[in-house]
């Protein structure tokens, strides 16, 4: 099942290509363009910048994401990753590589096609709400529409349906002084869903907000995640949230992938003693599922009792709890594909090294 750590092709089946990225890299200083492709290329940070004068934030980054998936960017703070994301839209140029977009050619696009772009395929939700304190929550989450040159009723309707949506039906007539901050986020979500975009990105959108409203506002995204299935782009420091809301997960250091994948190779497999940090108090029984941790299928026996591939750990052994026998795993289909008992399972949790009929499995 896993994956090379910085594979960042999208995986088969999962549909068209919103946003592609090769080889992109972001240089700030003078002859910053020297960089990529030079014997400067394999310098550190530190090394660049005394030998230079240059700073790399964004090293030889390539990575796909198909249409509808969740594509969390997560890392410390200077690791690069908000300038990844200004870099797909080309708020910040790049220094060198491709970026394609809703099949556009990012870096050749004038400043014409860009100002489409972002009008019509992308919108974006930053840490600061950027709302306009002088209008009422109706009229902010209209404001792009208002742009597009829409019609007040066609686009009053349209932002009323969506503050319904975000869950703030009857403040339609309030201003941004007068709600919460989880409030005004839902607004800020609201106004980027309202011109219908492609691509959304989150820019820490949540990290400014009290733990509770956090939490509140990434289950409303997954919500309407389910609902609309929008290519998503979010940035995050924050573990736990990626492996919330993420299908794949990208953590950058010092301007590079260090692992890329999804939050159960992330977690059961860390690439390197980097992630494996980040990792270590990440409650794994909520991350693993059945189909990351089983051995091969019993032949001796058809199971009396079976759980999906996608089912979590927790519900795993929940049901081991009351056996002593194994369980089969089943796919999809309803075939059995593996088969788990309890010292398995409580091997995967406590972070044990994997049983080696388990890397079978995986590697299958």
């Amino acid at each position: 099942m896993s994956g090379s750590p910085l594979s960042g092709d999208a995986a088969p089946g999962t549909g068209d290509v919103q946003v592609s990225c090769r080889d992109v890299w972001k240089v700030f200083g003078r002859g910053a363009e020297k960089v990529p492709g030079s014997e400067m290329a394999d310098l550190s940070r530190a090394e660049l910048m005394e030998r230079e004068g240059c700073v790399v934030a964004v090293r030889d980054v390539s990575f796909d994401i198909p249409r509808g998936q969740v594509f969390v960017v997560m890392g410390l703070s200077g690791s690069g990753k908000s300038t990844l994301t200004r870099c797909i839209t080309r708020l910040i140029d790049v220094t060198s590589g491709s970026v394609q977009l809703c099949g556009q050619d990012v870096v050749a696009a004038d400043a014409k096609a860009l100002r489409e772009l972002r009008r019509t395929k992308v919108s974006m939700v930053f840490q600061h709400f950027a709302l306009l304190p002088h209008r009422n929550v109706l009229d902010n989450v209209a404001y792009g529409l208002e742009i597009r040159g829409v019609d007040r009723a066609t686009r009053h309707e349209r932002a009323r349906e969506l503050v319904g949506v975000v869950g703030l039906s009857g403040v339609e007539r309030s201003y941004p002084s007068q709600l919460s901050g989880g409030m005004q986020q839902r607004v800020g979500l609201a106004r980027a869903l309202a011109v219908d975009p492609e691509v959304l990105i989150f820019d820490e959108a949540f990290s400014a907000l009290d733990p509770l409203i956090r939490r509140g506002m990434q289950d409303e995204l997954v919500r309407l995640q389910r609902q609309m299935h929008k290519t998503v782009i979010f940035v995050t420091h924050d573990l736990d949230e990626a492996l919330k809301l993420g299908d794949r997960i990208a953590i950058m250091r010092d301007g590079r992938f260090v692992q890329l994948g999804t939050p159960e190779e992330v977690v059961g497999a860390p690439a390197d003693d980097y992630v494996a940090a980040f990792t270590r108090d990440v409650s794994r029984a909520k991350v693993l599922t059945a189909g990351w941790v089983m051995r091969p299928p019993r032949a001796d026996a058809a199971p009396d009792r079976t759980v999906s591939e996608s089912t979590k750990l927790d519900d795993v052994l929940a049901v081991l709890a009351e056996r002593e026998d194994p369980i089969g795993v089943v796919d999809g289909a309803g075939r059995v594909v593996g088969s788990l008992d309890r010292a398995t399972v409580l091997q995967a949790v406590a972070a044990a090294p994997p049983h080696p009929d388990t890397l079978a499995v995986q590697r299958a």
